[in-house]
């Protein structure tokens, strides 16, 4: 087949990571794959290199594979642009036309409902010629719909965008043939907002490389790892791995760790150690609210390994790496005792099976997919959204119960080799495209 991709930015996220490792799987199977994407900035990082390091090993006989032919769509923005959306329309459409793609896969609130439309288009075009390409699969990664919280005009604001991000859904998916859900959970909430039927709907776990979170690689090894780092075997290290933006909690945890530190059962964290992987928007405000907080703060990436500010009393340390390469995030995470992910929005977030692999016990929020995966008291604990006091309760009990928490994390791990490999989804998604032209051409007819 000849497979096009389209993601609306192509940086360091889990979309992204589902996007490429599609791409990758997909050419190793002899598939004709493209990838486009609109133009990548911002301090989060990009899998670009990645997909350039495929290339390069496809070129010189290292990967039995096709290149994966990349593409940038100049208006694929990631804002609503009534102007740039319209352009991006065309611009997606004649890359359309010259790819003739079988299928055409999108990726992400955005670049789904652009390129939806202008892949349905083409197939019209198509339909009325006596064909019946190309065919039109979405994954729905994580919901676009913002939680209504905030001051009036805040909430007013969220209303009125989500009240556009549904009917652009609504139109969308009537103009596909395949919807990919990376959790049950995701099929549920468009289901209930009326989006597409229930037949159009079917789940797919977002695959990762699952073999670095199995075998240790030479100079990987948790003690080593700890040690760089500046941990020893006395330190409880409470790790996340994700981008420095709002709605990912990392204010969540300083709040918890506040409370830990005032209530009834105040406990000494001297020891413990908030490990922050990523890098983002927020960064220079969530340092600020964790040295206003009391916290001390390390940032390992800014040549700076003495603290802002030492922590106070009883509280722990944050210690930020920034960006790290994808390939070491199996690595820190060996390094951690507990995994804590407190989003507001996700699909399935990955960093919590990524956890599990590792054997290490996650504490997340009850957020969209999560609770499918970090099942509480059986491969996790898992938190309403939002209770930041039932967080430090969790993180509290982590601390006192190594062994049960061990014990979950087992449980867990074996659980997400079944479900999470790479090998998996691109397995799962052959099925996925086989449908979807089945119902392209049924409805050409």
């Amino acid at each position: 087949m000849t497979i096009l991709h389209i993601s609306t930015r192509l940086i360091l996220g889990g979309s992204q990571e589902n996007t490429v490792l599609s791409c990758e799987g997909q050419a190793r199977l002899g598939h004709a794959v493209h990838l486009a994407y609109g133009p990548i900035y911002g301090p989060e990082g990009s899998l670009l290199e990645r997909v350039t390091a495929f290339n390069a090993r496809c070129a010189a006989g290292q990967e039995d594979a096709k290149p994966i032919t990349t593409y940038i769509v100049p208006d694929l923005c990631r804002e609503i642009n009534l102007v740039r959306d319209v352009r991006c329309v065309g611009q997606l459409q004649a890359l359309i036309k010259a790819v003739r793609p079988d299928v055409v896969h999108t990726h992400s609130s955005k670049a789904g409902i652009l390129g939806r439309i202008a892949a349905y288009l083409v197939w019209q075009a198509s339909k009325r010629k006596g064909e019946s390409w190309p065919a039109v699969v979405h994954t729905i990664h994580g919901p676009p719909f913002m939680p209504i919280e905030g001051n009036s005009m805040r909430r007013i604001k969220v209303r009125i965008s989500n009240a556009i991000y549904t009917r652009a859904e609504k139109t969308a998916a009537n103009k596909c043939h395949r919807i990919v859900s990376v959790a049950d959970a995701m099929t549920r909430q468009f289901l209930a907002r009326g989006i597409g039927t229930p037949e159009l709907y079917e789940t797919v776990r977002s695959g990762m490389e699952i073999e670095p979170y199995l075998v240790v690689a030479k100079g990987e090894d948790r003690a080593g790892v700890r040690e760089s780092l500046g941990f020893d075997d006395t330190h409880l290290v409470i790790g996340t791995v994700a981008r420095l933006a709002e709605h990912k909690g990392h204010d969540d945890i300083i709040a918890a760790i506040t409370q830990l530190s005032q209530g009834p059962r105040a406990c000494n964290m001297s020891r413990w150690r908030l490990l922050w992987i990523g890098d983002g928007w927020c960064r220079e405000r969530l340092i600020a609210n964790a040295l206003a907080a009391g916290l001390g703060v390390v940032q390992l990436d800014r040549a700076r390994q003495a603290p802002l500010a030492p922590a106070t009393g009883k509280l722990p340390t944050v210690v930020l790496t920034g960006l790290v390469p994808p390939q070491r995030i199996a690595s820190l995470m060996r390094a951690m005792d507990v995994l804590c992910h407190p989003s507001y929005r996700e699909g399935l977030p990955r960093t919590v099976p990524q956890a599990l692999l590792a054997k290490v016990c996650p504490v997340a929020y009850d957020c969209d997919g999560t609770g499918e995966v970090c099942i509480d008291m059986q491969t996790g604990r898992l938190v309403p959204t939002g209770d930041t006091a039932q967080l430090a309760a969790a993180l509290d009990w982590c601390a006192r119960n190594p062994d049960q928490r061990a014990m979950l994390a087992e449980a867990g791990h074996v659980k997400c080799i079944a479900e999470f490999s790479a090998q998996a989804m691109v397995h799962h998604l052959e099925g996925v495209y086989a449908r979807a032209m089945g119902v392209a051409v049924s409805r050409a007819r």
